[in-house]
């Protein structure tokens, strides 16, 4: 309202302007990749350099696919770019990707997904000792981690192994699958959530927050811009994370 432009002249005025290339210099990089959705189907995967304050790469996507990630590493190593750490969101497929470099899993994304299989506040007194070792992850180290762990499964071990019967069906399933699945999370991810104590040259962050904050920002922006078409919408995405 104040420069008296209708939304349909900004639109026009954004779709023909001139898109300027980011220049890319051959370097050794740890790099930080995440997928943020927009709709179900149209999200956007950013490949960010945290020390160099830099997004090296952008692409729509229409699900997290390890093919994305692929194209991604793929694209960046044809820049000149050398990968020597990337830190993910945990998934095991896309891990693979990277099996030849350092991968760290993102301590914030392990931390939810204990919260989504336990809640905030776990009723189960082995669900509230689980949910206060995983507070921890931040402040400790594999070792006593590790020992930490141990020593829970040793004395919930029994009770993880509580089934129930079905009496009509006489099929049985484990009591406390929620429980037992948080468990395994942790186990799983085990040798990936203390990567960044191993390397201390490579300065490795422990989670993905700054894109997390990145994405936040984004989709703030984005929203100004409802009502524009897809192709709009992504110019406007890139633009604004090439900055």
């Amino acid at each position: 309202m104040q420069y008296k432009k209708s939304k349909n002249w900004i639109r026009t005025r954004i779709a023909h302007a001139h898109i300027v290339q980011q220049t890319h210099t051959r370097q050794p990089i740890v790099i930080i990749a995440d997928v943020t959705f927009f709709k179900r189907s149209f999200g956007i995967l950013v490949i960010r350099a945290p020390h160099l304050k830099k997004n090296i790469y952008v692409r729509e996507v229409k699900s997290e696919s390890i093919d994305a990630y692929w194209q991604g590493r793929k694209t960046m190593e044809n820049m000149g770019y050398t990968l020597q750490a990337i830190v993910l969101d945990g998934r095991p497929g896309v891990r693979q990707l990277f099996a030849d470099i350092p991968v760290q899993m993102c301590h914030f994304h392990q931390k939810q997904i204990i919260t989504r299989y336990l809640t905030n506040n776990p009723k189960l007194e082995a669900g509230i000792e689980l949910k206060k070792i995983t507070t921890t992850l931040c402040d400790t180290n594999e070792p006593d981690f590790t020992a930490a762990l141990d020593v829970w499964y040793t004395t919930w071990s029994s009770f993880l192994k509580e089934r129930t019967t079905d009496p009509i069906t006489g099929r049985w399933h484990y009591t406390h699958k929620r429980l037992r699945s948080a468990y395994r999370s942790l186990r799983l991810n085990l040798p990936f959530l203390f990567t960044y104590q191993k390397y201390p040259e490579l300065n490795i962050p422990n989670t993905t927050n700054s894109l997390d904050g990145c994405f936040a920002y984004l989709k703030e922006l984005v929203r100004a811009h409802r009502g524009s078409s897809r192709e709009l919408k992504i110019k406007i995405i890139e633009e604004i994370l090439k900055g």
